[in-house]
């Protein structure tokens, strides 16, 4: 979270069809509790744009904290998973198979995922 400016046009946003309002919705990840419905994506995304800055410019005026763009974020490539003892061996196991380091192994797996 920051108290520094913040360009809302960086946020994360995604437009797709929602079946049952038979309409296109507009999400952000950092405001998830946000969308818009329009009959075009352009529209959805043009409303939810539009509530964004108002939101961020109403938590601006508060002194509260604003999310920062996923996109702006920097990560530094590390995380910790915990994992069962089996699903552990099982991976340590494959990896071997395969010639690579548990660590190669499992990013490969999650690349290929993606």
């Amino acid at each position: 979270m920051s108290t520094t400016a913040v360009d809302p046009a960086r946020y994360s946003f995604r437009v797709t069809w929602s079946e049952p309002d038979e309409e296109f919705v507009a999400t952000c990840v950092e405001f998830p509790s946000l969308s818009w419905l329009d009959v075009t994506p352009e529209g959805a995304l043009a409303g939810l744009r539009s509530v964004v800055d108002e939101v961020v410019a109403d938590m601006r005026e508060r002194g509260e904290d604003v999310p920062e763009p996923l996109s702006t974020r920097h990560y530094s490539g590390k995380f910790q998973v915990r994992l069962g003892e089996d699903l552990h061996r099982r991976l340590v196991m494959e990896a071997a198979e395969q010639h690579v380091s548990l660590n190669q192994y499992v990013t490969r797996k999650l690349a290929a995922a993606s």
